[in-house]
């Protein structure tokens, strides 16, 4: 079957969609031709074409960015790069109170949750998991065995945060197809002293509190400081639960000369976490039945902790060249410490008794385990490449050059006990007064070190004025060095794609990569897996209208790849617990996507995003059947004609149906989230010209979902909550 008629499949899946689809692409393509845009000062400014040279300007309110470097580090408008991206901005953040990385990222156009307990998840598109995050385009983490809870990132530092969905081997080089996460970090790029502060109350007791300054520091302005502190503490729905959250940030940006630029800068989070879960709430008895536990319901203990510090330090020196050439030197210093006392209570529970059964056999004879650890692990990471344009056969063309190394060292302690059923008694009457044991001596439980060593280079041909090739290659040296094992790989990835400019307006884009990425997952033997490798095909078409303010994309897609990692429900010898995985060839994932971001008015911007997909393996199985198949997330916000200092939203996140067959001490189980949707409500009223106040409000509806179906645990979302908030700026 060829990729047309692939693609072909995909689009009349995606009809299966809610019909809301259909009535929103039909709305949102007709606001830059119909719609006259009124601004705040004097003038009336009226789109009367859709002409890419509309004079509309990008506002700090819109949804939108009007260039970005994601995908290509060429920067360029959205219609121009082969690929689908998503942007999102500082103002959808603060509408929708998308506080941490994993708030983003659960409300972003085809990217999908998976929750293991209170604090780590784990985030999919297109069918497999995203190990690729960058901040500034640079890579800051990669896979690791150790989920240290990254999505609890605070997103006061970020300016936007950017997803290129599919693979993005030209960027990252070695990773999953699915997506990669750019984080754009904030700078004093203002000559004027600014401030922001703010202050939050919300359920279960949360106090959140941010200060943003930004102030020139010399007379001239050539040099200025941006600094970004915050402190929150909240309670939770579950019993025992509390977090407390430390954060600053601070960089300074100087203009060396009028053409050399250099910046250095500091974060730091730390997040402590009482009782925290491991795992989620036992999900059957031993008949098979499913068990019924509220959303309060907790298996941490009393004394259990889960304390995180995450410190980077970073540098950014650019230099013009001439012309309109620009070297960028980009280097970083992660380094995320871990010190974590929590129990694990995973089995079936016998209802006569209350006791529950292990699930891991003879050899591991346990319901669970408590754990310590502790550990380091560290990143550094130098990217320096160079952009620019240069003529040939008559035409301008566009060329990007240049090389990445990084290191990441992963060093992990722990302390492991095992508890017995009769131990743990009768599980009803669990109410975390489970005694904590007397620790034996910490063990090394996992060190490795990965060294990657890229070279990559993309140029932008102009074929014809309509007509664009983007054309490159990325070869990586991949270097893996375990307690256990050694291993090296290195690889090309290529990288193509054409853009064809329908009219001012509208464009079509084709593009190809292939993928490469070597894995951490072990099979039953204890033996590290081969790499992934496969194909990316994207077929495409998007839109702009005023100065990008609104933009709009439709793409299907096809994924396939060999040497896939899928569980194999066995554990790996030796190790304490850990999945076993096998080699799955002929996986093939395919579906389309559709995105509309932006300002439809001055006074109304929206975000709708719907995805439709299937992923199998070469048997017809379904691949990772937790993750939903069909989605939609729409957000808006409108502010009030009549009452310019009132502004009104919400939106709605809709997922199918998801289920997967789980390996139980009684046999396979199949374990099922029904397709349900989650509806957010806010409104903020402008006192005056620095004071606004606003109220948000969360799963209105108070849905009741699983996050976590492909385990013998529950592990509930947020029940409805609101939070007051005031901010003042000066």
């Amino acid at each position: 079957m060829s990729f047309t008629e692939h693609a072909q499949d995909g689009a009349r899946a995606f009809a299966a969609a809610p019909s809301l689809l259909a009535v929103c692409i039909a709305f949102a393509l007709t606001p830059a031709a119909s719609f006259a845009a009124t601004t705040n000062t004097e003038e009336t400014v009226v789109v009367e074409g859709t002409s890419a040279a509309d004079t509309s300007a990008m506002t700090e309110q819109d949804y939108n960015a009007q260039t970005t470097a994601a995908g290509t580090k060429m920067t360029l408008v959205q219609r121009d790069i082969p690929q689908s991206v998503s942007i999102t901005t500082q103002q959808r953040m603060k509408d929708q109170k998308l506080e941490t990385l994993g708030d983003v990222l659960k409300n972003t156009t085809g990217v999908f949750e998976s929750v293991a307990d209170s604090d780590r998840s784990t985030f999919y598109s297109r069918g497999f998991m995203i190990d690729n995050y960058m901040v500034d385009g640079i890579p800051t983490m990669f896979e690791a065995r150790w989920n240290l809870g990254d999505a609890l990132s605070d997103t006061a530092m970020y300016e936007r945060i950017e997803v290129v969905r599919g693979a993005t081997g030209l960027m990252t080089g070695s990773g999953n197809p699915s997506a990669s996460v750019n984080m754009v970090r904030k700078h004093a790029d203002s000559r004027e002293f600014k401030s922001n502060v703010s202050a939050e109350y919300g359920s279960w007791n949360k106090q959140r509190y941010v200060a943003d300054v930004s102030s020139p520091l010399t007379e001239n302005g050539n040099i200025r400081g941006r600094v970004v502190a915050g402190y929150q503490h909240n309670d939770s729905w579950l019993d025992r639960y509390s977090q407390e959250k430390r954060f600053f940030y601070g960089v300074l940006d100087v203009d060396l000369t009028e053409s050399t630029a250099f910046s250095v800068g500091y974060d730091y989070q730390e997040t402590d976490v009482d009782s925290p879960t491991w795992g989620g709430l036992p999900r059957w008895y031993t008949d098979g039945t499913k068990t019924n536990p509220s959303r309060s319901d907790s298996t941490a203990p009393d004394w259990a902790y889960n304390n995180k510090v995450s410190k980077r330090t970073f540098a950014t020196l650019k230099q013009n060249l001439g012309s309109d050439w620009l070297l960028t030197v980009n280097g970083t210093h992660t380094e995320m410490q871990l010190d974590s006392r929590t129990m694990y209570v995973d089995g079936t529970i016998d209802k006569t008794t209350g006791l529950m059964v292990s699930p891991y056999g003879a050899s591991y004879p346990y319901v669970g385990g408590t754990g310590y650890n502790t550990g380091v692990r560290k990143v550094d990471s130098l990217d320096t490449f160079a952009n620019g344009s240069y003529e040939l056969f008559g035409r301008q063309h566009e060329l990007m050059i240049g090389g990445n190394l990084s290191k990441q060292n992963n060093r992990y302690f722990s302390a492991w006990e095992n508890v017995l059923d009769t131990d743990l008694g009768n599980y009803s009457d669990f109410n975390g007064n489970y005694p904590e044991t007397n620790w034996n001596p910490l063990s090394l439980a996992q060190e490795d070190t990965v060294r990657q060593q890229s070279a990559y280079m993309a140029t932008r041909i102009s074929l014809a004025d309509p007509l664009h090739l983007i054309v490159g290659a990325r070869y990586t040296k991949y270097k893996l060095d375990t307690l256990t094992q050694n291993m090296e790989k290195n690889n090309i990835t290529p990288y193509a794609g054409l853009v064809y400019d329908i009219n001012d307006t509208w464009s079509t884009y084709a593009s190809y990569t292939s993928i490469f990425k070597p894995q951490a997952y072990r099979d039953e033997e204890g033996k590290y897996l081969s790499p992934v490798t496969g194909k990316n095909y994207e077929l495409g078409v998007k839109s702009d209208w005023m100065n990008s303010r609104l933009t709009a994309s439709m793409a299907v897609f096809r994924i396939e790849q060999d040497n896939l990692g899928q569980t194999t429900g066995g554990v790996v010898p030796g190790s304490n617990g850990e999945s076993a995985y096998e080699a799955v060839d002929g996986a093939v994932s395919k579906g389309v996507e559709l995105e509309v971001n932006g300002a439809l008015t001055d006074n109304w911007q929206m975000t709708f995003g719907a995805t439709r997909y299937v992923a199998e393996d070469s048997d017809g199985n379904a691949v990772n059947p937790n993750l939903p198949r069909t989605s939609v997330k729409v957000f808006t916000s409108y502010r009030l004609p009549m009452l310019q200092d009132l502004t009104v939203g919400g939106g709605v996140n809709w997922q199918n149906r998801v289920w997967a067959n789980v390996s139980t001490a009684n046999g396979t189980l199949r374990s099922e989230q029904g397709s349900y949707a989650l509806v957010d409500l806010f409104a903020r009223y402008q006192v005056t010209k620095q004071l606004s106040v606003q109220a948000n409000v969360d799963n209105l509806f108070d849905k009741t979902y699983d996050t976590n179906v492909d385990s013998r645990t529950y592990v509930f979302g947020e029940p409805r909550n609101f939070s007051v908030s005031a901010n003042y700026s000066f």
